[in-house]
């Protein structure tokens, strides 16, 4: 009786293990993307039918001019984000619902040299005052995130997929730092209190930004 188990464990284990080494080579893909929060890299990894696991790092570097308080400023926008999800496929096909997180260190930074009378935190002020406005807006730390989207890289059975994820990242609340430099009142107790209002004005402005939009597309290779 044991004689003749024994082959059929040992098929059983050959095969098995040829099942794991053709899930190994077939279950693994990298790629490209692209979209709102930058352009990037991903890799997943197909654990069945159901589910994928996919970590992306995404970078993002734009020149964006903007207006906070009536205020004008020269920004510049600089996020680096790595991101770790879990893709659920619930009907065993291209279309997924995804859940994970962005983390890493987003940014604006913001300039403004007024060249007119401008009201700093409820008070006039001239340029040769003021000097130069410099500020940044931080988003740091997780920011989850869920979204909806068509992958077919583990469901086309070629080497080439695409993947188009719609969704949104929830973040903290942003954190505002304003400082001026060059002024000939920058050191004042005055000015710096008028300056502590502005801060807390573009605060409440950027309170609005907890919520970014994720649109994307990318181009999956199948190992």
């Amino acid at each position: 009786m044991i004689r003749a188990v024994l082959p059929a464990i040992a098929l059983s284990a050959v095969v098995l293990g040829a099942g794991a080494a053709d899930a190994q080579t077939s279950r693994f893909a990298v790629g490209i993307q692209g979209g709102t929060s930058g352009v990037g890299v991903n890799a997943q990894l197909s654990l069945n039918d159901y589910f994928v696991l996919r970590g992306s790092y995404d970078q993002l570097s734009i020149d964006r001019d903007d207006t906070y308080d009536d205020i004008p400023y020269n920004g510049e926008a600089d996020f680096n984000s790595p991101g770790a999800f879990v893709d659920l496929h619930p009907f065993r096909n291209a279309l997924f619902v995804s859940g994970g997180a962005y983390f890493g260190d987003r940014k604006v930074s913001l300039a403004s040299t007024p060249t007119s009378p401008t009201e700093v935190g409820g008070v006039v002020f001239t340029p040769e005052q003021i000097g130069t406005l410099k500020g940044e807006i931080a988003l740091e730390g997780a920011a989850p995130f869920v979204g909806v989207g068509f992958d077919n890289t583990f469901t086309s059975g070629g080497y080439f997929g695409w993947r188009v994820l719609v969704g949104a990242a929830f973040s903290d609340e942003p954190q505002v730092a304003l400082i001026a430099e060059g002024g000939t009142l920058t050191d004042t107790a005055e000015f710096q209190a008028a300056l502590a209002i502005e801060e807390a004005d573009i605060q409440a402005e950027a309170d609005d930004y907890d919520i970014l939009p994720v649109v994307q597309v990318g181009l999956n290779y199948r190992f």
